[in-house]
């Protein structure tokens, strides 16, 4: 009887630790008014001033969902035991919001995780921009133009880690054959395309960036080469990383032991975090 008593206890305390770690990530925190504008904040424990990574989910800027499978885990498993933070946002889709708009709503989530950063047992001066896909566009565009986050309350940043973004040229993009949605999403506007296109924003005050490509995708590598070949060129740090997994290998398996994800934190130690 005592050896089940015991047994059962075991299992009531592991039962609550695991509650206990559920109740620690803040799930859809809200940095603006509308219903998407949220993010969940999973910290490791024991956090004090802790980096953070602010992860951007892709969907074509048309869908998508911060939960989806492949966006958070394997990452934030990883970074967490690294000591980090993980937040991942959710931002206001395609017809709501253009891709401006949706820049600006990160620009607008980065501000409140820099503001809230001390909560949550992070720091404030140690925050790094992620994205895919879409999002990987979006967080090109912030690192080319810091002007565009700031306007939006954010604070100058680390640096940015783009996995797999398509859309680095916008014009030379929507001037070529194309997939039809981006039709929808960038519209006809010439000028338009310009102000959206993280190569045609690229700035002296450019963060530093990590652009990671598919070798299996034609116009990937060669567009984030000519991205870091002009930001380096206008004194900013930028390095690509080729790998040849497919569009969503990169998002899905990041964090996985692997070369690549090697090659991620040696990019993260290059500004100084863990």
């Amino acid at each position: 009887m005592i050896r089940w008593r015991w047994l059962f206890s075991l299992v009531c305390l592991v039962c609550c630790m695991a509650q206990a770690n559920a109740a620690d990530v803040l799930r859809d925190v809200s940095y603006g008014s509308a219903a998407s504008q949220r993010m969940d904040v999973d910290p490791p424990d024991g956090a004090h001033d802790a980096p953070i990574i602010v992860m951007v989910h892709g969907g074509a800027w048309m869908f998508g969902d911060k939960r989806n499978g492949g966006v958070v885990q394997p990452k934030a498993s990883h970074w967490q035991a690294a000591g980090y933070v993980f937040v991942s946002i959710d931002y206001r889709m395609v017809p709501q919001a253009d891709p401006l708009q949706q820049a600006k709503d990160v620009a607008a989530a980065l501000a409140y995780v820099q503001r809230h950063a001390g909560e949550w047992g992070g720091d404030p001066s140690r925050v790094v921009l992620m994205g895919h896909s879409a999002g990987a566009h979006l967080v090109a565009l912030l690192s080319s133009a810091p002007a565009l986050a700031r306007q939006q309350g954010a604070q100058r940043w680390l640096g940015t880690v783009s996995l797999d973004a398509g859309a680095i040229d916008v014009p030379a993009l929507m001037t070529m054959p194309h997939a039809g949605f981006y039709d929808r999403v960038f519209g006809s506007d010439a000028a338009y395309w310009q102000s959206v296109s993280p190569l045609a924003q690229l700035g002296r005050e450019a963060l530093p960036i990590l652009l990671v490509c598919s070798s299996k995708r034609v116009l990937s590598c060669p567009n984030n080469r000519s991205y870091a070949q002009r930001a380096r060129s206008l004194g900013a740090k930028a390095s690509v990383l080729e790998v040849p997994l497919t569009h969503g290998e990169i998002n899905g398996t990041l964090g996985a032991p692997s070369a690549y994800t090697g090659s991620v934190d040696a990019f993260l130690r290059s500004l100084g975090l863990p």
